[in-house]
């Protein structure tokens, strides 16, 4: 099992979320940014502001685990920034929504 690789600095997020194309869907939206690297390179970003650590981290491993399982079937060399709608609230963060969510949003952006 391949670790997947992460945004982690901040520097790295503002290039994709000022440089990339976005697209929204109901729980999540995606800005995706071409690099000039082998492999995808995701961000996750959940406001303090939304929820308490606990339902952050949630989502954050929702939407990991949601990524992991179709990373193989998506192009590859793009900076990937996932961010959760501050109009849905954090406790109806479900896996299956957010899942398809991010196909049809990956499939929008013509990376999968």
């Amino acid at each position: 099992m391949r670790k997947i690789k992460t945004l982690k600095k901040n520097y790295e997020f503002k290039n994709v979320l000022t440089k990339g194309k976005f697209h929204i869907g109901k729980q999540i939206s995606i800005y995706v940014l071409k690099n000039n690297k082998k492999n995808n390179v995701i961000g996750i970003a959940v406001s303090t502001k939304e929820c308490g650590a606990v339902l952050r981290n949630r989502i954050k491993r929702l939407i990991r685990e949601n990524y992991r399982m179709i990373q193989n079937e998506l192009k590859q060399g793009y900076d990937i920034v996932f961010l959760w709608n501050k109009k849905e609230l954090p406790k109806d963060a479900n896996y299956y929504i957010i899942r398809n969510d991010m196909l049809n949003l990956l499939k929008k952006a013509e990376l999968s």
